[in-house]
């Protein structure tokens, strides 16, 4: 109204129209009949956006208030939303029982059928509060992302855990197998518990690959600041040396100079060594797609920003709503294949050769 008629309220105009108060108008949506107030000015030419002239359905609110959950809005930011915009108010309940309808829809999309082979394959975690029970525990959503033949990327999986162990993954993988995965060439996660005997039990040709920036994220977290760009330029000789052996040396120069200082920031090297080592048969495009889990970095932005905006979130359902529907927002974006797949894909063939479908 403010726009329409060119001043606010409280505020003098020579405009010959004028507010003229409310009309009370009642609307349907699929959850029930609603109240709502609308302006009107006194020469009746404003026309309202959200809820038109003679329009008496509103269900696309549901629509938005889904719109509004996936881009982390809480509860409560929903509710004064459409409380600013329609001019009633929605519940707590009301809000779940609109994003509840999207349940059938993630479960359609979790048991997709997927491809035969994924020649990569990255899996993340991301920690979140949550209420189960009636206690506030910390779950983690993990993200699987494929990245198939053709070079694009693509969510397989999104799993809501608390204690992750062998037989955990377990269950992960072989959902992805009974959904048509077949193979997998290389599986790159952080330290995640029970994840390498899992692969080894469900795809026993893939090859774990550490992610590297995790390493790194996980080596640097309890050194001194001033210390923090030396190291990690020292850290970089191993992961891009040009051999095994050279890394080895290199391993052994940075374990030198920074364990009399840092006495186990070099020990999850050595311990993980053999999950390291695969990156250094590739060339440097192949590693930079495969030593980092920066393929789903947008996605995990995504997913702390819905952490920032609840503190907590209600229970492990509605974490799973809202990692989906964040999920999707992110995932309409990725219309390209990744950079340089052509020569990628060239080498992942003769590496692994007769296991990428033609």
């Amino acid at each position: 109204m403010d726009n329409h008629l060119g001043y606010g309220r409280s505020e003098r105009s020579d405009n010959s129209n004028s507010r003229n108060g409310y009309k009370t108008k009642q609307v349907r949506s699929s959850m029930g009949d609603l109240s709502i107030e609308v302006p009107q000015d006194r020469e009746s030419t404003f026309q309202p956006q959200v809820d038109q002239k003679r329009q008496k359905d509103i269900s696309e609110i549901e629509s938005k208030i889904i719109a509004m959950y996936g881009k982390g809005f809480t509860t409560n930011q929903i509710s004064e939303t459409v409380q600013d915009i329609y001019g009633f108010d929605v519940s707590d309940g009301f809000i779940s029982d609109v994003t509840d309808k999207i349940l059938p829809r993630i479960e359609e999309w979790q048991n997709r059928p997927l491809c035969a082979c994924y020649p990569i394959v990255y899996i993340d975690a991301i920690h979140f509060s949550v209420r189960d029970n009636g206690m506030v525990k910390k779950m983690a959503g993990y993200v699987v992302l494929g990245i198939n033949s053709e070079g694009m990327k693509e969510i397989l999986t999104i799993e809501v855990g608390e204690n992750e162990n062998s037989r955990y993954w377990l269950g992960v993988l072989n959902g992805l197998k009974n959904r048509g995965v077949q193979d997998i060439l290389i599986l790159c996660s952080d330290g995640l518990t029970g994840i390498k005997e899992a692969i080894a039990a469900v795809f026993p040709k893939t090859e774990q690959q550490r992610c590297i920036v995790h390493m790194i994220r996980n080596t640097l977290k309890f050194v001194n600041y001033k210390d923090r760009k030396q190291f990690a330029a020292d850290l970089k000789t191993i992961y891009l040396a040009p051999n095994e052996q050279t890394a080895l040396k290199a391993l052994e120069a940075v374990n030198a100079k920074w364990t009399p200082h840092y006495k186990t920031s070099m020990k999850r090297w050595y311990d993980n060594w053999d999950a390291i080592t695969p990156i250094f048969k590739f060339s440097l495009e192949v590693r930079r797609v495969i030593y980092t889990t920066n393929a789903i970095e947008s996605l995990n932005s995504s997913y702390r920003r819905i952490n920032r905006q609840r503190s907590v979130f209600p229970s492990p359902v509605a974490l799973m709503k809202a990692l989906y529907l964040a999920t999707t927002e992110v995932t309409r974006k990725w219309t390209m294949p990744v950079k340089n797949w052509g020569g990628i894909i060239s080498e992942l063939s003769i590496m692994y050769p007769d296991r990428i479908p033609e």
